[in-house]
């Protein structure tokens, strides 16, 4: 079911002539409360269970199925003035996102929800993409944006960063294991490195933007 729904939605972005809006809106609406149970039941919960730390696994894949969507659900965003609230639940509740990555599940799930952060982070609203207008003149994405980065530098002002491990295994085409004589100690994954640390300068951006005071800044 999310992989049907997560496909319907890409097939409707990718069509130009059909009138996106008014058909996301009839396929979302019906189902936004739905989506936002399945949010809250899927994430908010502990995943430190074995059922979780091998990518090949039924739990594991319907995981990541459930990114994908929330993924689908980010892009369709831009064809709504108003969007639903499934499409903002993955940042009024990014806690429930913050938490799984910091947890034992397997390092491509947490690679794959924090290539996501990365994505609402530098997330624009077809008018902010063609205007360049403020967040201002787009209350619900301001606000979900503020709630977004509220929540990371909470996280990150703890010690939220040294709970995520950084794959030592190198990635090579074709596999991830080391070929044999390679050294690969040391070895740190970059896109994570990169994306996490875009996603903190981000959230620090739009705090010192839109709503820090001068005590926050400091």
């Amino acid at each position: 079911c999310l992989w049907t729904l997560t496909t319907i939605i890409k097939d409707i972005l990718k069509d130009k002539v059909l009138p996106e809006a008014g058909i996301l809106k009839k396929l979302l609406a019906p189902l936004d409360a739905v989506l936002e149970g399945f949010y809250n039941s899927i994430l908010f919960h502990h995943f430190d269970s074995h059922r979780y730390i091998s990518p090949y696994s039924e739990a594991a894949n319907n995981l990541i199925s459930f990114i994908d969507l929330l993924e689908a659900l980010l892009a369709s965003r831009t064809e709504l003035k108003l969007p639903l609230r499934c499409q903002r639940v993955l940042f009024l509740k990014v806690s429930y996102v913050l938490n799984l990555i910091s947890s034992s599940v397997h390092y491509l799930i947490k690679k794959k929800f924090i290539m996501l952060l990365k994505k609402c982070v530098l997330y624009k609203s077809r008018e902010d993409a063609e205007s360049r207008s403020l967040f201002l003149q787009n209350p619900s994405l301001y606000e979900d944006m503020l709630a977004l980065s509220n929540a990371v530098l909470q996280v990150v002002n703890l010690t939220w960063l040294n709970r995520i491990p950084i794959s030592e295994k190198a990635s090579y085409f074709g596999g991830s294991e080391a070929a044999p004589g390679d050294d690969t100690q040391g070895v740190s994954d970059q896109t994570v490195l990169r994306a996490l640390s875009l996603v903190v300068l981000k959230a620090l951006e739009f705090k010192f933007q839109n709503s820090a005071t001068v005590a926050e800044i400091k």
